[in-house]
C-alpha cells in the first residue's frame, strides 16, 4: 500500500499586507493636510515619522502614540480645522523665542515646545526658584526674565493673550526642606525681630496648589515691573496634576517643577 505524501501546513497570506500599506498611506496623507509647516515642532515630528515606520523583515507592531485628544479637538465641521492663516504668527513667535532664548534652551532653563493651545515656554524651577519657596532667584535670572518680557512685547505677538501656569512635582511641599537662609535672601512673607536677633522665615505653603499658583503669580509680578501689560495675561496653578514625564524618576520630577509661559492660539484662553 503506498504511503500518502504528507501536506505541509499552508503559510500565512501576507495579501492583508498591501491594504494595511495603503490604509498607513492614507494616513500620512491626512496628517500631513493637517501639518502647519509655519510651525514645526521637531519633537512632534520626529514622534509621527517613527511611529509609521515599520520594520520590513517582521510582522507590523505598533508605533509610539502621540498625546491624546488631539482629533476630539478638530470639531465636526470643517470650519473647525487648523487653517493656515491662524498658526502664521505663533510660527513666527516660535522661531523668535528659538533664537532669543537659546542660551537658556542650552542650559535647561528653559524650553520651549507647541501644542494645540499654542507656544509653551517653560522655565525649570529649580533654576528660577529657590527649594520649596515662591520667591525667584532674581541675580541668576533677571536677564531671562528681561527677556521675556522685551519678547512679550514684540509687535507680532503683543496683541495676543498670554497663561502662565504653575506645576510642581508630586512631593508635598511639607516634605521639601527649603535651602538655608544666608544674607543676601530676602523673606517671602515675613520676619521676626526682636533685641537680639533678626530671624527671617521661607514662606510656607500648605500644599503644592499654593506653591504651584504663587509662583505663577510671582513670575507675573517680575515680567510685569519689567514691562509687559499684566491685562493680557492670566495665572493658574495646577500643583502635580498635569506633569509632563513620569513622576517616579528624580528626572522626570525635575521636569514637571516648572512655569509654562503660553503664547495662546485663537480659541484658547
Amino acid at each position: 500500500m503506498a504511503k500518502r505524501e504528507k501536506k505541509e501546513p499552508e503559510k500565512p497570506s501576507t495579501a492583508w499586507l498591501g491594504t494595511y500599506g495603503d490604509m498607513i498611506t492614507l494616513m500620512l496623507c491626512f496628517f500631513v493636510m493637517l501639518y502647519n509647516p509655519s510651525e514645526v515642532d521637531v519633537t512632534q515630528l520626529a514622534t509621527i515619522t517613527e511611529s509609521l515606520q515599520m520594520n520590513q523583515s517582521e510582522s507590523p507592531t505598533g508605533g509610539m502614540s502621540l498625546s491624546s485628544g488631539r482629533l476630539s479637538d478638530l470639531g465636526n465641521t470643517i470650519s473647525a480645522l487648523p487653517s493656515l492663516e491662524k498658526g502664521k504668527n505663533l510660527g513666527t513667535a516660535f522661531k523668535k523665542a528659538v533664537s532669543l532664548f537659546a542660551p537658556e534652551v542650552k542650559s535647561n532653563k528653559i524650553t520651549i515646545t507647541s501644542d494645540e493651545r499654542g507656544v509653551v515656554i517653560s522655565l525649570a524651577a529649580d533654576s528660577f526658584f529657590k527649594k520649596g519657596s515662591a520667591e525667584l532667584n532674581i541675580e541668576e535670572t533677571r536677564d531671562a526674565l528681561l527677556h521675556l518680557s522685551e519678547f512679550f512685547n514684540y509687535p507680532e505677538i503683543k496683541d495676543r493673550r498670554f497663561r502662565i501656569e504653575g506645576h510642581t512635582d508630586n512631593t508635598p511641599v511639607s516634605e521639601v526642606i527649603p535651602e538655608a537662609l544666608d544674607e543676601d535672601f530676602e523673606d517671602e512673607s515675613s520676619s521676626s525681630e526682636d533685641n537680639s536677633t533678626n530671624v527671617k522665615y521661607i514662606q510656607k505653603f500648605n500644599s503644592n496648589w499654593e506653591l504651584s499658583s504663587q509662583r505663577a503669580i510671582n513670575v507675573l509680578y517680575y515680567l510685569a515691573d519689567f514691562g509687559v501689560d499684566e491685562q493680557k495675561f492670566c495665572v493658574a496653578g495646577y500643583a502635580d496634576t498635569r506633569p509632563k514625564f513620569d513622576n517616579s524618576t528624580p528626572e522626570g520630577q525635575a521636569y514637571n517643577r516648572r512655569v509654562d509661559i503660553i503664547i495662546l492660539d485663537e480659541g484658547h484662553f
